[in-house]
């Protein structure tokens, strides 16, 4: 089976040596062609963004989140092409196969290691941004709703909030995060404890494949509608849509932010958590933020640990389960906040009180950092030995922060082999280890990456092991990464296996059928070559 790659090499090498310094406007012309050829819609070409175009910049950093990805030394694309409809994306990928120009797709542009707009193994190449493709269709008779992959979650939540106050759909705390890519993760989300993942809760799909055919569920079969929920992004074809199905909700649930610094008895509760989270009402997510503060004695650098809750019924039922199972965190009726299911996302995602729900409509994000991410899952209670340790770690740490995210619920009950996310049962809790810095000095980064890196080193007894799992939709190439026209199936599996475990394999199965000649393809992409038929023409 003969990669992609060995074939890209002379068409590309002729075009830009009879570009004369005008790579890119040669590489946008024979696109541009190939585009009207394809396309059965009118193209503008107001939707083609080069580097000597004063949007290209900020188009290109319109919904990118790790702004480590978008300082001057990173690799840029060609262009950018912004579809319009679906036949225009068709048509992309048609050409991207033809002209044999590599290409990169973005729903929403928060991927942690900017894989989805940036190519550090690969150039030239250009960005498919789906921004413009974002209409969501509520059915809410048959508590369903399409939506196209360059919308935000946020935006699908308000879109079913206008229709229902009863109605809600199980993804991630970040509004701004794009639907289409956060899907194919898994998407982790507050009601994940009783419905399970965004990847769970979807019926159907839409996604142009290597060979530019539009396939909803019945037409790419059922492997592949296996392996685009929660096999990652990027691998098998472009997602246009999801149809999703709505979950019930109360017309009021309650929130809450309880926090404690060392100081209060951060640790003895947090083991407590550990040896609860899993095991209380699955309508109560209880996830918990770790942040260095300057809040202890005479405003010493202390950590504090804040439990951030969200459960699906009133505050005096929520006080009822968290009395029988957590009295140690002490909750009281103050602290409880009862919202409608809208305002609850507003609420977990951070915003202030005062904030309407219109604001989930907004496009680009308010927290765009540098930053780095590490994950972790974890099937032992961690002691607080352990726990006073990792303490220490953070204080000599560049502000690192973690988030713990209970497992339990519907979690346990969904078999690890049901879609490819396969961190099931037997998990407590996975980790998110996070840090951040303002500005895009080298120095500051390395200090701060190494820094999580030592934390997430000093974890590595007391998590997962063989292998030691991550999660897709934290993206880390701490984990190993392809090389240029590299298909290999055990390099790949250092990463793959951790992310996806025995499901790995089956996602190399369906890469094989699906794309062979690996068109969607970057730095963490399934190979489609399997175990002991490699073929490397690096």
């Amino acid at each position: 089976m003969m990669p992609s790659c060995k074939c890209i090499l002379p068409l590309v090498s002729v075009l830009l040596l009879s570009a004369s310094g005008t790579t890119s406007i040669s590489i946008l012309n024979n696109f541009i062609k190939c585009l009207t050829a394809n396309s059965e819609v009118y193209i503008p070409f107001s939707n083609f963004y080069t580097p000597n175009n004063p949007s290209f910049l900020s188009v290109l950093e319109s919904s990118a989140q790790n702004l480590r990805y978008l300082v001057p030394s990173m690799p840029k694309p060609e262009f950018i092409f912004t579809p319009l409809t679906e036949s225009h994306l068709q048509a992309a990928v048609i050409c991207s196969r033809h002209l044999r120009i590599h290409l990169r797709a973005r729903s929403g542009g928060h991927d942690y290691e900017g894989v989805s707009y940036v190519s550090q193994i690969e150039t030239p190449f250009f960005l498919l941004d789906l921004a413009k493709l974002r209409s969501i269709e509520v059915d809410i008779n048959n508590k369903t709703a399409w939506v196209q992959a360059g919308a935000t979650i946020g935006e699908l939540y308000y879109r079913i909030s206008e229709k229902s106050n009863i109605h809600g759909f199980a993804a991630g705390l970040c509004p701004s995060v794009g639907i289409g890519g956060h899907i194919t993760g898994g998407g982790y989300g507050t009601m994940m404890r009783k419905y399970g993942l965004a990847a769970d809760n979807v019926v159907d799909a839409r996604i142009v494949d290597a060979r530019g055919r539009i396939l909803d569920r019945e037409a790419m079969g059922e492997d592949l509608f296996w392996a685009i929920r929660g096999g990652g992004g990027g691998s098998f074809g472009i997602i246009l849509a999801w149809k999703v199905k709505l979950v019930p909700v109360p017309a009021t649930v309650t929130v809450f932010t309880v926090s404690k610094t060392l100081e209060q008895g951060a640790t003895e509760i947090l083991y407590k958590w550990q040896q609860v989270a899993d095991n209380l009402d699955e309508h109560l997510f209880i996830r918990v933020i770790i942040k260095l503060a300057n809040t202890g004695p005479k405003g010493k650098r202390t950590v504090t640990t804040s439990y951030n809750a969200l459960f699906l019924g009133d505050a005096e039922r929520l006080l009822q389960v968290m009395h029988k199972k957590f009295p140690e965190l002490g909750l009281t009726r103050n602290d409880c906040i009862e919202k409608s299911w809208i305002k609850s996302v507003l609420y977990i995602a951070g915003y202030p009180n005062y904030t309407e729900p219109e604001i989930l409509l907004e496009e680009r994000s308010l927290f765009k950092s540098y930053f780095k991410a590490k994950s972790d899952f974890v099937k032992e209670p961690i002691a607080e030995t352990v726990l006073e340790g990792l303490w220490e770690m953070l204080l000599e740490g560049h502000d690192p922060e973690m988030i713990w995210n209970p497992y339990g619920g519907m979690m346990s009950k969904i078999s690890e082999y049901e879609i490819p996310f396969p961190h099931r049962k037997g998990n407590l809790f996975k980790i998110q280890y996070l840090t951040g810095w303002k500005d895009g000095d080298n120095r500051t980064a390395t200090k701060h990456i190494e820094g999580i890196r030592r934390i997430y080193d000093y974890m590595a007894p007391y998590v997962s092991m063989f292998p030691r799992a991550a999660y897709v939709n934290y993206r880390d190439l701490d984990l190993g990464m392809n090389k240029k026209c590299n298909t290999s199936y055990i390099e790949a599996a250092t990463w793959g296996v951790k992310y996806f475990k025995e499901n790995f394999n089956r996602l190399v199965r369906v890469k094989i059928n699906v794309d062979p000649g690996n068109l969607f393809r970057h730095e963490q992409s399934i190979p489609p070559v399997p175990v002991g038929l490699e073929h490397s023409t690096a």
